[in-house]
């Protein structure tokens, strides 16, 4: 996998943008491990977390017809980031 694939990541869910933010929030906050990471800045369209050793994550939302399209950017914590994304339901096709 690229490094521009591994750090920047995107799905589209059925979640409103306010409960991506707010899942992702609690997501990565209660990680047990060196991957938590806490609410360093946010506003209606984004999260930025910060973690172990001073790593940021980003998560940006943003309004897609019936769902919210998510995007996720993290150098070191890619795997998280990705799990996070397979925890929200997907937007509904068609």
């Amino acid at each position: 996998m690229s490094l521009q694939r591994r750090t920047l990541q995107e799905t589209t869910t059925a979640m409103s943008p306010a409960d991506v933010l707010a899942a992702a929030r609690s997501f990565f906050s209660r990680r047990h491990s060196i991957y938590a990471a806490y609410t360093e800045q946010e506003s209606a369209h984004h999260l930025s977390l910060r973690g172990q050793g001073g790593e940021e994550i980003v998560i940006g939302v943003l309004p897609q017809g019936s769902g919210t399209r998510v995007t996720g950017a993290s150098y070191m914590f890619d795997g998280p980031v990705s799990r996070f994304f397979s925890s929200l339901p997907p937007a509904e096709v068609g």
